[in-house]
């Protein structure tokens, strides 16, 4: 296959998946990692694709953010172990709080009938899926709806958050880097998760693999701010070291 074969079908990919990966694409093309490496710069360079931790994302990735019903669809098995794994942070009693994701609607499934809890929420697929669950106290935040997360923003949501104080928060995220810290694409979505992080003593952010290398517009906290990151066993040794350097410990599933 010549290079600009591989370059097309690599694309291809990205254009199919959303992100493509160094070492999967070398399986797939029969090629080293290092010729990987070789065409992902040159697609990069080409304005083609952008070059992120251990692969590469459509160069207009960053500004595109897909629906919650699309991306419920995605790392489903990956997803489920993590949110098992974020059981450890759940306490026995008092506050905890929900931000939107497909994550953490996988951990809202699977809270335990036992303990004595307050759930936050801005997420409506959340609020829904504990509407009947007689051993929880659920708070559904107000505030202007965002359709592709289901989730509330703007001035209720944040003067909500303002007044309350909670002991845990599950987190999740469009991106997360070393440097940029948790990013979203909306703006507005990221000031309700950073009111979240304010108002909680513990912040555990629930992510996948591949959402480590992205950045998308707006801010939301830097990785300091987190107590632990719960991610997959993809997520690479060397990203581990990284992170935890960074502050937060990580716990792949």
């Amino acid at each position: 296959m010549y290079a600009e074969e591989r370059q097309a079908a690599i694309v291809g990919l990205a254009r199919t998946e959303g992100r493509v990966e160094v070492a999967q694409l070398a399986l797939t093309l029969d090629v080293t990692p290092e010729t990987v490496r070789r065409d992902l710069t040159a697609l990069q360079r080409s304005g083609l694709l952008r070059r992120v931790h251990g692969g590469a994302i459509l160069a207009d990735a960053g500004a595109l953010e897909t629906d919650l019903a699309v991306r419920e669809s995605v790392m489903v098995e990956e997803k489920a172990r993590i949110a098992r794994a974020a059981l450890t942070w759940l306490p026995e009693q008092g506050a905890i709080a929900l931000d939107g994701g497909s994550t953490t609607h996988r951990l809202a499934e699977i809270l335990p009938r036992d303990r004595a809890l307050t759930v936050v929420t801005n997420n409506l697929a959340i609020a829904l899926r504990l509407a009947d669950r007689r051993d929880l106290t659920v708070h559904v935040i107000g505030g202007r709806l965002r359709g592709p997360t289901l989730t509330t923003v703007d001035e209720v949501a944040l003067e909500y958050l303002s007044r309350v104080h909670l002991d845990v928060v599950f987190l999740g995220t469009n991106g997360f880097s070393i440097v940029r810290g948790m990013t979203t694409p909306d703006s507005a979505e990221a000031a309700v998760k950073r009111a979240f992080v304010a108002s909680a003593r513990r912040r555990i952010l629930l992510t996948d693999h591949t959402k480590f290398g992205l950045d998308h517009f707006a801010h939301v906290a830097g990785l300091s701010e987190l107590d632990a990151i719960v991610t997959d066993s993809a997520f690479p040794d060397a990203a581990v070291t990284e992170v935890e350097a960074a502050g937060p410990m990580v716990v792949r599933a």
